[in-house]
């Protein structure tokens, strides 16, 4: 990734841990020898800040990942022991994340309402129904996942299937807006929380309900649109590791696939 300045990406940093805005096309971790990946280059930054004289590799850890494509809120620990409580609230689920997503379709399928959502006037849908879903009702998906680590994709799969996790994910219906690039000149910005963390879950789920995600051509083959993938990690609340102190740190996309929607 061209022109990237790591210091750029930080949001809030102190002793125990550092967050940072996750730019589209960046790994944050890579397998490959000398290639960039976010993890190493905040170390790099952190190591250079502290002086010539620091031959001390900074400490950091990487409590969450998000997929190359996808832009969004990232946490790091900066001791083992802000990483291990960090990594506590993960696995427990105590840490919450909120996604912003763009696609092209919305199903006339009516899924399950997991509630009515109050949301604010200027962030409703135009039309109040998009395809049978009304703006502002929270719906849930229900699938169970299959990873292939071959390809590097996860598949929808029945219930039982050997290898497979359930995957629960809900979301809602924010905006429309027009678009020439997309087939029926329109786009639908999507707000989704995650009930489970499973490998491409957004992107697969969303895809087998009838709703791929703009430029997700790894799960929509078809799209045409020509622009990066409509997914973004806006917002992350967790507590401080040692300080106890409910944080909320949020953003605003940067992508392409999110321009025309008003704030």
């Amino acid at each position: 990734m061209r022109n990237f300045r790591v210091e750029d990406t930080i949001i809030y940093e102190d002793g125990e841990i550092l967050v940072c805005h996750k730019p589209a096309g960046i790994a944050v971790q890579n397998a490959r020898m000398g290639a960039l990946d976010l993890e190493n280059a905040l170390r790099n930054y952190l190591a250079v800040r502290s002086g010539e004289n620091s031959r001390k590799i900074p400490y950091l850890a990487v409590i969450h990942r998000l997929d190359q494509p996808v832009e969004g809120v990232l946490v790091f620990g900066k001791t083992p022991g802000a990483a291990r409580e960090l990594s506590r609230q993960m696995a427990a689920g105590e840490m919450c994340k909120k996604y912003l997503a763009v696609t092209g379709n919305v199903q006339g399928k009516k899924y399950p309402a997991v509630t009515d959502c109050v949301l604010d006037k200027k962030n409703l849908a135009e039309t109040a129904v998009v395809s049978g879903q009304e703006a502002g009702k929270e719906y849930l998906l229900i699938d169970y996942l299959k990873k292939d680590g071959r390809t590097n994709t996860s598949t929808v799969v029945p219930k039982g299937t050997a290898g497979s996790k359930e995957a629960r994910l809900s979301y809602k219906i924010l905006q429309e807006a027009e678009d020439s690039r997309i087939e029926g000149g329109r786009k639908i910005l999507l707000e989704i929380h995650l009930d489970t963390g499973r490998h491409h879950q957004i992107r697969v789920q969303m895809a087998h309900a009838g709703m791929p995600l703009l430029g997700d051509r790894k799960y929509n083959p078809s799209d045409k649109s020509n622009v990066p993938l409509g997914l973004c990690s806006c917002e992350l609340t967790l507590l401080h590791p040692s300080k106890k102190k409910k944080m909320k740190f949020e953003i605003s996309p940067r992508g392409e696939a999110f321009e025309g929607f008003h704030e």
